[in-house]
């Protein structure tokens, strides 16, 4: 006799909503959340949508109607609660747009809890389009099957991320100068912790002492190469979440 297919199927369409969510209740979704399940996924009556709210979790749903311009879900089943991710910020530089983009989708697919972009004098970018932003780390939690949604606020200024950085968080400053070897440092640590990635040119030597001097400051080495502003936070990142992160768990 065949197994009975899992339900909701893993190719299932993941889309965030506002929330909360209950069972039972039938939300509808317009604009391009409605043509992603229409026109692109073509869900039909029946078929299954997961959906999460950053509030109450994962819920599977049922496609309950197809307009021209709305589709009708109803929710059947809670599949998980909202996930605990790590209690890591990243503290990227702004970069040009099409790499800071790259910067945005990566740490929400590695696990980082908080986003704050800071500009430092060296920064080619000064502004971040916060709804463009946010919609790129949506997606990208969509895609990696998270259920939290990494906090996204606007850029501060170097001056200003330090003056406000509490005291009980390590501020892990990626130096291109040296530092502790990165994967020690992490794995030495029990407090929360924050990542600091500098801009395409690197931290000027006023903005380097500044961070140095700071009491949650620790200088770390990502190794012997200089690495691009996007690379070195997704490195970070990465080795940071495999080191004191979920990955091992």
């Amino acid at each position: 006799m065949p197994a009975t297919p899992a339900w909701p199927p893993r190719s299932a369409p993941r889309l965030f909503v506002p929330g909360p969510l209950a069972h039972g209740s039938v939300i509808g979704v317009e604009g391009n959340q409605a043509h992603y399940l229409a026109k692109v996924m073509r869900v039909a009556e029946g078929d299954a949508v997961v959906l999460c709210d950053d509030l109450t979790g994962e819920w599977a749903a049922r496609v309950a109607g197809v307009g021209k311009r709305n589709v009708s879900l109803e929710l059947a089943e809670k599949l998980r609660e909202r996930e605990q991710v790590p209690d890591l910020w990243l503290c990227p530089a702004l970069l040009k747009k099409d790499r800071f983009d790259l910067v945005l989708e990566k740490a929400t697919e590695l696990g980082v809890r908080a986003i704050r972009p800071v500009v430092t004098r060296r920064c080619v970018a000064d502004k971040l389009n916060l709804e463009r932003a946010r919609a790129i780390v949506t997606e990208a939690a969509e895609q990696c099957a998270r259920t939290a949604l990494p906090e996204l606020v606007e850029p501060v200024k170097l001056d200003a991320l330090l003056a406000g950085w509490p005291a009980d968080r390590a501020l892990f400053f990626a130096d291109e100068f040296g530092g502790e070897p990165a994967a020690q440092a992490f794995a030495q640590s029990s407090r929360p912790a924050g990542l600091l990635i500098g801009p395409e040119g690197g931290f000027d030597g006023g903005e380097r002492a500044a961070i140095r001097a700071h009491p949650a400051a620790v200088p770390i080495s990502l190794g012997p190469r200089i690495l691009r502003g996007e690379t070195a936070a997704v490195a970070a990142s990465a080795l940071w979440m495999a080191t004191a992160g979920d990955w091992s768990k």
